[in-house]
């Protein structure tokens, strides 16, 4: 009875350590991972999706995500080209392209790749100017993707996209730009002024040439404007008469005088 009862718990250990064996010995990987296997600590390729087997104590898998990851790169604080002391954070979108490489050529190929854009962030921003930042900011974010990408193509990390999150300037360079906008807005203000005068008074020009052509059409202006202003009963109408009207009143007043005088005469006679 004691011979059988240790034979069972044999069989149990023996049956247990093949389950255990078995259990270690397959893996499952999902669609969007890699399984890099090593064989007494030599790479012999990635594997998977899906099921696949291998052999316990010899082997081990290292398994790696292939999505795009995001990357927050943390506010880098620098000095521009023209000399102005800005903080700079961006965004990096990466995936593992090759996991072997991933694997066998970088320890950390996540901080690895946190590190480099960090660095390269502050060498990039470091040689624009201000003006650049601010406005040219997808020549910067294309540079800085193709600088991280060639840094990390080694590693079997494929760069997709680098994107300048945000630019905070100190506060005086944000009241130096204030008054600088608000000065060229008067500046466009005044230009905008002096060409509306400059139109006007050309088209005063054109008019005082076809008024010069045409003597009636001065009298025809000004009865105009006399009826414009006829309406409000406040205001006091000044008119102005063309000399050609003085002459025909004094020409009329003096053949009156004339006209007067012989009368007399006959009166007299």
């Amino acid at each position: 009875m004691a011979l059988f009862s240790a034979g069972n718990l044999v069989l149990a250990i023996v049956l247990l350590f093949v389950l255990v064996f078995l259990a270690s010995a397959i893996k499952i990987v999902k669609e969007y991972e890699r399984a890099v296997i090593f064989r007494l600590g030599r790479v012999v390729g990635a594997r998977g999706p899906g099921l696949f087997f291998i052999i316990p104590i010899f082997e081990k898998a290292i398994i790696v995500d292939l999505r795009t990851q995001v990357l927050d790169v943390p506010v880098q604080e620098t000095i521009t080209r023209d000399n102005v002391p800005v903080r700079v954070n961006a965004v990096v979108y990466f995936r593992v392209i090759d996991p072997t490489k991933a694997v066998i050529k970088v320890k950390n190929f996540i901080m690895a790749t946190s590190q480099i854009s960090q660095t390269t962030l502050r060498s990039v921003i470091g040689q624009a100017h201000l003006d650049e930042l601010l406005s040219a900011r997808e020549k910067l974010n294309m540079e800085l993707q193709k600088i991280i990408d060639e840094a990390t193509d080694p590693w079997g990390i494929k760069v997709s996209t680098v994107e300048i999150k945000d630019v905070e300037l100190p506060a005086g360079m944000q009241k130096a730009m204030a008054r600088q906008a608000e000065a060229e807005r008067e500046r466009r203000a005044r230009i905008t002024l002096a060409e509306a005068e400059r139109q006007a008074a050309e088209k005063l020009r054109d008019a005082a040439e076809i008024i010069s052509s045409h003597p009636m059409a001065l009298q025809l202006r000004t009865l105009q404007t006399i009826g414009d202003v006829a309406g409000d009963k406040s205001n006091v109408i000044v008119l102005t008469l063309p000399m050609e009207m003085l002459k025909l009143f004094r020409s009329l007043a003096e053949t009156a005088e004339v006209a007067k005088e012989k009368l007399k005469k006959e009166e007299g006679e």
